[in-house]
């Protein structure tokens, strides 16, 4: 039998709500609270983020304070920036292709939950987020769940991103929509 934890990682409904996942997000809460507390660039700052992140890569540069849910579930690639304010909720995995820039008050998020109230008192489930290579993620951008966004792409501050985004396009509103191609080809929608 699956833990809760288990089935979230799986991308299976599974109970966020039970004691096993609320110790776990409690431990992290410890952790994020040193580490946006700690001094910036020193030696115990990057332990820190070691612990919380460790499948991302060591020079990630991130701008405390910062809010997630697990952290092991975020993959950031090397270079990555994220800057102040960003809240990644991670239950699915999120990858952050390297050399990509997030900027402030970003949110990202891979948790579902049911329309039906019933069923959302029972269970959520989460979709995984990958953001590409070397893309601008705009000021207070929200991400949804599921959602793909190719890499160099630029989402334009403000946007809410409900669906996948192409390579090498700017989208930018809520929803997010094709405003232009940054590779000199023509696409009609997103």
């Amino acid at each position: 039998m699956k833990t809760e934890q288990e089935k979230m990682i799986a991308g299976e409904p599974y109970d966020a709500h039970c004691q096993e996942m609320i110790q776990i997000r409690t431990r992290v809460k410890g952790i994020l609270h040193r580490l946006n507390v700690t001094e910036y660039y020193t030696e115990r700052f990057h332990d820190t983020m070691r612990e919380l992140c460790p499948n991302s890569a060591s020079d990630v540069h991130l701008e405390p304070p910062f809010y997630c849910d697990y952290g092991e579930n975020i993959v950031a690639g090397e270079g990555v920036f994220i800057n102040f304010g960003a809240v990644i909720l991670d239950g699915a995995r999120v990858t952050i292709g390297r050399k990509t820039l997030i900027a402030p008050g970003v949110h990202i998020y891979t948790a579902r939950h049911p329309v039906d109230v019933v069923e959302r008192r029972e269970w959520e489930d989460c979709a995984p987020v990958t953001i590409g290579e070397e893309c601008w993620i705009g000021g207070h951008v929200t991400i949804c769940p599921g959602v793909t966004i190719g890499d160099r792409a630029v989402v334009a501050a403000g946007s809410v991103v409900i669906r996948d985004v192409p390579a090498d396009t700017l989208v930018g509103g809520n929803p997010a929509r094709y405003i232009k191609s940054l590779n000199g080809t023509e696409q009609t929608s997103v």
